[in-house]
C-alpha cells in the first residue's frame, strides 16, 4: 500500500500515516537500522509489531529522515537530532508520525467495542451518555483515547494518570479543533487537538495551545 496519507497540518508540522499490507521482508529490505533499533526489532516476538516497526522506518524516509536521524531517551520518548520534534505511533495495520518545529503528539486507535469497559478508568464515562448509540460513544471515547495518549507522548512525564491529570472537553463529531488540559503538580497546560478517521480507526494529533 505504501503512504497512505500525509497531511500538511502548517508550514512547520505534517503528519505521515502508512497502510501496513507488506510482509516484514519487503519493509525491512534495504532499511539500515541502528543497532540499538536492530536489537529492538530482533526482539519483537510479534509480526504484526515487527511489520509496525519497520513501517515507520519508511515514513521517516517520507519526512526525509533515517533510523540514524532518530534517538529515544531514557523515557523511550524518539526525539530527532536536527532539533525538530517527532511522535510516534501503530496500531494493527496503520502506523503514523508527526514532524513538527514544535512539540507534539500522535496516536492512531482501532475503534472497538472493548473501549466500553476500559473508559471509566482512562474518563468520566457519564459524560457521553447523551450520545444517540454504542456506535457513537465508541468513536468518541476512542478519540478522547487518543488525545490522552498523545497528550502523555508530548509531555512525557512518567506516572501521568489519564483519569485524574488530563481532561478533553466535550466536542461534537463536526468540531475541527478539540480543547483539553493537563493539570499536574499544581500547573495546568491546555492543548489543541485534531483528529480524522479511516477504516475503523481514529487518528488524533495533539498541540500546545497557543497562548
Amino acid at each position: 500500500m505504501a503512504l497512505y496519507k500525509t497531511i500538511t497540518v502548517n508550514e512547520h508540522t505534517k503528519v505521515f500515516i502508512w497502510k501496513i499490507e507488506e510482509s516484514f521482508e519487503w519493509l525491512a529490505k534495504d532499511v539500515k537500522l541502528t543497532e540499538h533499533c536492530q536489537n529492538r526489532v530482533n526482539s519483537m516476538k510479534s509480526e504484526i509489531h515487527r511489520r509496525g516497526f519497520m513501517s515507520i522506518r519508511h515514513l521517516l524516509a517520507e519526512a526525509g529522515y533515517t533510523d540514524f536521524d532518530l534517538y529515544y531517551d531514557e523515557e523511550g520518548k524518539p526525539h530527532l537530532k536536527d532539533g525538530n520534534h517527532i511522535s510516534i505511533t501503530h496500531s494493527f495495520e496503520f502506523s503514523g508520525i508527526i514532524v513538527s518545529q514544535k512539540p507534539i503528539g500522535i496516536d492512531i486507535e482501532k475503534q472497538r467495542d472493548k473501549i466500553l469497559k476500559i473508559a471509566p478508568k482512562f474518563t468520566p464515562l457519564e459524560e457521553y451518555h447523551t450520545l444517540a448509540n454504542e456506535e457513537a460513544i465508541v468513536r468518541k471515547l476512542t478519540i478522547v483515547w487518543g488525545a490522552k495518549e498523545g497528550i502523555y507522548k508530548l509531555v512525557g512525564i512518567p506516572g501521568l494518570l489519564f483519569l485524574h491529570h488530563i481532561y478533553v472537553e466535550d466536542f461534537s463529531f463536526e468540531d475541527e479543533e478539540l480543547k483539553a488540559r493537563l493539570n499536574y503538580q499544581g500547573e495546568q497546560t491546555n492543548f489543541t487537538l485534531k483528529y480524522l478517521e479511516f477504516e475503523g480507526f481514529t487518528c488524533v494529533y495533539t498541540f500546545l495551545a497557543e497562548d
